[in-house]
């Protein structure tokens, strides 16, 4: 699984530039290119680091940086890439939230030396799946819907952790039944793996309006769809 890394960047130069070279480097990368459209990817993808300019149009990058530490708690490391390079606005970046902090110009493989140490210290972070903005944390065993935690029962988790390992892939009710009740000696029946997605779909398919997330495919099974 690719590690997400997010870059908030406005010169789109140096923004090609940096995803070129983190993809070379097996990440995958969303791009914004001021604060308010770096907030909404956020809510949407969790990336795992974001690489921040502290020059955006629209919201700065320190609004943002502090933004994300409201949201996250923590959870996704920041790297400032900035022409600012006087030693207080560098501690400055720091006291905010950055986890680290570089200054333009710069060396594109030092920079991802910069991204490999900081995920070193933080990678336990980013174990974690995201369709969306439903993302699942099975080693902390945590569901956040656009950054909202989801309370689910034991199988629900289960089965929404299986369904999102196979994205878009046809499971059937009895590897289903496999899969969330690996160890049981009693017959499990077709309705009560039925009853356990009617309770998930309740809570992880909050707008009506749009396709349903854990799809109902006739005679087959169940499939969980990303493109939504």
């Amino acid at each position: 699984m690719k590690q997400t890394i997010m870059v908030v960047e406005d010169d789109k130069m140096i923004r090609n530039l940096i995803r070129i070279y983190l993809e070379k480097n097996y990440y995958e990368v969303i791009e914004a290119t001021d604060g308010e459209e770096a907030r909404l990817l956020f809510l949407e993808q969790l990336p795992c680091l974001i690489i921040l300019d502290l020059m955006l149009p629209k919201s700065s990058g320190e609004d943002f940086c502090q933004w994300v530490r409201t949201q996250a708690h923590g959870e996704v490391s920041i790297i400032m890439l900035s022409a600012k390079s006087r030693t207080e606005e560098k501690i400055s970046g720091l006291r905010i939230g950055a986890d680290d902090y570089m200054t333009k110009p710069f060396d594109p493989n030092e920079l991802i030396a910069h991204v490999e140490a900081v995920l070193r210290r933080t990678g336990q972070f980013c174990q974690k799946i995201v369709w969306d903005g439903l993302c699942i944390k099975p080693r902390k065993g945590e569901v956040l819907l656009h950054n909202q935690p989801i309370k689910l029962t034991k199988y629900e988790f289960n089965l929404l952790y299986y369904f999102m390992q196979n994205p878009n892939i046809i499971l059937s009710r009895e590897q289903l039944v496999e899969k969330i009740y690996p160890n049981t000696t009693h017959h499990v029946m077709d309705r009560t793996i039925d009853a356990h997605i009617k309770k998930l779909r309740e809570k992880i398919e909050i707008v009506p309006s749009q396709p349903k997330r854990v799809q109902t495919i006739r005679g087959m099974g169940y499939k969980f769809v990303t493109a939504m």
